[in-house]
């Protein structure tokens, strides 16, 4: 495959945290592994920007200041036209672990902090549907 077809292959995957540094680390991450991305600090924006953008993958975080990223979530897997959007969820408010029996409709979660290989990871995995249950590994 030759460079400029790689374009038409790219994944795109929209990014949402309230914490710009954040945002922008994870941005700066998924561009450099070949994903095209959006980036996304307020909640109440997400459905304007996934019906511009049109992604292949949400990575959502929890606390969006006045927005709950769970809540989100939810809604965004009980709408027809979003509810086949894989959603990864983040948070550094709560481990892997807790994360076993609770179920808001996302396809995976990662803890904050994270690896940046482990994200990558999670992202190949849910972009490939290699595995049909969540992994929730452990960083």
């Amino acid at each position: 495959m030759e460079a400029h077809d790689c374009a038409v292959y790219m994944k795109r995957i929209l990014v949402v945290d309230d914490d710009i540094e954040v945002l922008e680390t994870i941005q700066l991450i998924l561009e450099i592994g070949g994903f095209k991305v959006s980036a996304l600090n307020d909640g109440e924006e997400v459905f304007n920007r996934i019906e511009s953008f049109n992604p292949d993958l949400i990575l959502l975080d929890i606390s969006l200041g006045h927005i709950d990223g769970r809540i989100l979530c939810e809604q965004l897997k009980s709408i027809e036209s979003t509810s086949k959007i894989p959603i990864l969820l983040i948070s550094g408010l709560y481990d892997a672990k807790d994360f076993t029996t609770l179920n808001y409709g996302q396809d995976d979660f990662l803890s904050k902090p994270f690896q940046m290989d482990v994200l990558l990871k999670k992202i190949t995995k849910i972009l490939n549907l290699e595995e049909s249950e969540p992994s929730f590994l452990l960083n």
